[in-house]
């Protein structure tokens, strides 16, 4: 496989420090470019981040001096962690000066002819890059995004029971890791002793993004799935690992057996399973009454699947359960990267 060299956008936030750590010794991609705010520019990337991660910051990556957050830059693809209020400008940017742009961030997600890419669910969504190309007169460069890191825990179970027995209705409340505000994140006088029932935009995300990556893509768009959402969203004291539990409305009826065995067996197309950092099981089901549980379960399968615990029958709905994943790797970073080597896989970048 041919080897690339990557740029981050936002290389010194919570993600793009998981982006640090998860490219280091890929074996494809070779960090060559860290970006980040004006105010870092030129300094030395190990002098400008506030490393966070219990893995040490490479010693090579903290002698890059930080680039502006804008092209040209010494890579062949970036990477963005950018937040979505600067994203929107500056990843348009690359992409039309012909860098592919491997999103994290917001502010691309929903677009039309920008794939919301999950490649374990939804791999033929990239036959829009093409049509994003001409549409913008862009030659080699393009987005593609993933989705929030709530959606990313949630919708790899929804796919799941979609394709064993369609599904009609999610109703969700979330607990969300402090990590997912990034840092310095949520003041501690403000999260300790205490439960925030409001993440900005959060709501709308989780219950828009999943019909989008469970849409079929029908000539030149995507139809969006036909399921129904509604979402409560919570910051709680917990450091990394995203908690759902959501209640379920299937299209056809299942028993708890049934809905288990068809999580335990959910896997991607074999292309995407073969991939570096692809999870061996997308899906990971614990049986015990009380899994899963962020600080025990957010490291399986490498921080790259979605934990499921609690199945059990919903007196409203259909089914209920409980839902982990880790909000900065599957969620953010990992997913990104995931992405990355999907689309290398399948020649999107020449």
């Amino acid at each position: 496989m041919k080897h690339w060299r990557v740029g981050i956008l936002g290389a010194t936030g919570t993600v793009g420090q998981r982006f640090v750590q998860l490219l280091e010794q890929h074996p494809w991609f070779t960090i060559t470019a860290v970006a980040a705010s004006d105010r870092s520019e030129g300094k030395r990337y190990g002098d400008a981040v506030a490393w966070k991660l219990p893995t040490p910051l490479p010693a090579r990556i903290a002698e890059l001096t930080l680039a502006p957050c804008r092209p040209p830059l010494d890579c062949d693809l970036v990477f963005s962690s950018l937040p979505g209020d600067m994203a929107a400008e500056t990843e348009a940017a690359f992409a039309a000066a012909s860098y592919p742009v491997i999103s994290n961030s917001s502010a691309h997600r929903m677009a039309p002819d920008v794939p919301l890419l999950v490649p374990e669910i939804n791999p033929e969504h990239v036959r829009l890059i093409p049509l994003q190309q001409q549409r913008r007169d862009w030659t080699r460069g393009f987005l593609v995004t993933n989705p929030n890191c709530t959606t990313l825990a949630l919708v790899l179970p929804l796919a799941a029971l979609e394709r064993a027995f369609g599904v009609d209705m999610v109703m969700v409340s979330t607990m969300q890791a402090i990590s997912g505000a990034g840092y310095p994140g949520v003041a501690s006088l403000d999260i300790v002793d205490n439960v925030i029932p409001y993440i900005a935009g959060e709501e709308d995300k989780v219950e828009t993004e999943p019909r989008k990556i469970l849409g079929q893509l029908v000539g030149d768009r995507i139809e969006p799935a036909a399921l129904r959402l509604s979402a409560h969203c919570h910051r709680v004291a917990v450091t990394d690992g995203h908690l759902c539990a959501a209640s379920i409305r299937l299209r056809q009826p299942a028993t708890v057996d049934e809905v288990g065995a068809a999580l335990e067996a959910f896997r991607g197309p074999a292309e995407v399973a073969a991939l570096p950092s692809a999870p061996a099981r997308p899906i990971v089901l614990r049986r015990e009454p009380d899994r899963p549980q962020p600080r025990l379960d957010r490291d399986l399968e490498r921080g790259m699947a979605s934990i499921v615990g609690r199945v059990r029958p919903d007196p409203l709905l259909d089914i209920k359960l409980t839902i982990l994943g880790h909000n900065t790797v599957r969620g953010a970073a990992g997913a990104a990267v995931l992405n990355a080597e999907f689309l290398a896989a399948t020649g999107c970048f020449t």
